[in-house]
């Protein structure tokens, strides 16, 4: 969907959200014009299965078997100093990710992300990716995060479930789902929390770092446990109407310190 920048214009002219989408498809292309958008004296990685800085990233794409490589990049979003994507990856398996950059004049100086395995269509058919991508109601893009945030702290984080009302509305075709285990609806989401429940697996959302969002989407970056594995949960909401109406999510477990290839830590924002 998104192609990278020409290696002719200058670093300068083009969009920090169009330099972030050049960035991830070099992965696939190896396109050297890329990096020129990083800043290799200030690139802080958080992802912690990677070395810190410019040479952490060049060793990963080292590591990959030649031309495995594939980047489908479906979303991408600014928020001020921050970019975040949604993309289709084979990256050492087939995988989806959410990718999160902060600029400073106009550079790549941090880099977050959540990986997760790709899986099949879920109890509604959808994918981990299909559905909405077109950004509206600019103007509504800090309400928008306003109304997520206060979801993930009364819902999430605290689990007031009584309030569920207040952000999404009855019926399955008002709430879209893209996780892969959950249907649509909040039918849907209380059948499958009812589920786990009966297996013994426990989803705690303990911290909300931050929500970042442009115009109807909102992208919410927590900490917490699921089934007994700390772990980073990534939530992307579409709101219509000051309700939520679509979601998508990643979680990935977050490994013990000691194999940390960096001491940045998962969040930091």
């Amino acid at each position: 969907m998104y192609k990278s920048v020409s290696t002719e214009e200058n670093t300068m002219s083009i969009s920090n959200k169009d330099k972030a989408i050049a960035l991830l498809n070099s992965i696939e292309t190896r396109e050297q014009q890329a990096v020129a958008y990083v800043n290799p004296d200030k690139y802080i990685q958080h992802n912690l299965a990677i070395s810190d800085g410019l040479a952490g990233f060049g060793a990963v794409l080292q590591a990959l078997p030649e031309n495995s490589a594939k980047v489908d990049i479906k979303r991408a979003y600014q928020d001020g100093k921050y970019v975040f994507t949604h993309t289709d990856y084979t990256f050492f398996g087939p995988k989806v990710g959410f990718d999160v950059f902060r600029f400073e004049d106009g550079l790549i100086v941090e880099h977050w992300d959540n990986l997760t395995e790709k899986s099949a269509l879920n109890p509604s058919g959808r994918t981990q990716l299909d559905g909405a991508t077109a950004v509206s109601d600019l103007d509504k893009t800090e309400e928008n995060k306003a109304l997520v945030t206060d979801f993930v702290d009364t819902i999430l984080v605290n689990g007031k479930l009584a309030q569920l009302g207040r952000f999404i509305a009855d019926g399955d075709a008002n709430y879209l789902q893209h996780n892969s285990a959950i249907a649509d609806g909040l039918s849907g989401l209380g059948n499958a929390l009812e589920a786990m429940a009966k297996q013994g697996i426990k989803m705690a959302y303990t911290q909300n770092h931050i929500v970042l969002g442009e115009g109807n989407f909102a992208l919410s970056i927590s900490e917490g446990s699921f089934a007994g594995e700390h772990v980073s949960f990534y939530d992307l909401f579409r709101i219509e109407n000051n309700k939520i109406v679509e979601h998508w999510d990643t979680i990935e477990p977050i490994p013990a310190k000691d194999s940390w290839k960096n001491n940045n830590g998962k969040f930091g924002f």
